[in-house]
């Protein structure tokens, strides 16, 4: 695995800095960020049919373990696309409704390798990353989200 200057791969437990995800892509060579593609994952209203409302996301990692997963995937997403560079960011902890959780992005040559690099990172991101999302409802009740369940789309 090598990890390229211009990626940035983290866990963060505090809002994602977005200004900062963009200057990181927007540093990337000129040639190589024709199409920058983001992806933004937030929390949405959610509600339960015996718990109500969401209130909020827990997210629990194992830090070491899902960073070099994370870090992988951003190498084979620069081995399938010609990719100037990928952010890579999720938070930690506890994430309201509305809030992101995640932000993906992208920057390549060509848009079609950037929406294609972003798609597959933030779908690969969400199934095999040691990440684990706790939903908290306005009962007070909380369920374990299924990361091996198809995604919604």
């Amino acid at each position: 695995m090598s990890i390229r200057t211009a990626d940035w791969v983290a866990l963060v437990d505090r809002p994602i800095d977005q200004a900062a995800v963009r200057r990181r892509l927007d540093a990337a060579p000129a040639d190589a960020r024709g199409g920058v593609c983001i992806f933004e994952g937030c929390t949405r209203s959610e509600r339960h049919p015996e718990h109500g409302s969401l209130l909020r996301l827990d997210y629990e990692a194992y830090d070491d373990m899902a960073l070099r997963q994370m870090n992988a995937l951003a190498d084979e997403a620069h081995q399938r696309w010609p990719l100037g560079a990928i952010a890579l960011i999720h938070r930690t902890g506890s994430v309201a409704v509305g809030e992101p959780s995640v932000l993906i992005g992208v920057a390549s040559a060509h848009r079609a390798e950037a929406f294609a690099a972003c798609r597959w990172l933030i779908d690969t991101l969400k199934r095999d990353v040691t990440i684990w999302k706790r939903e908290v409802w306005s009962d007070g009740a909380s369920t374990w989200s299924d990361p091996t369940a198809a995604p919604k789309g």
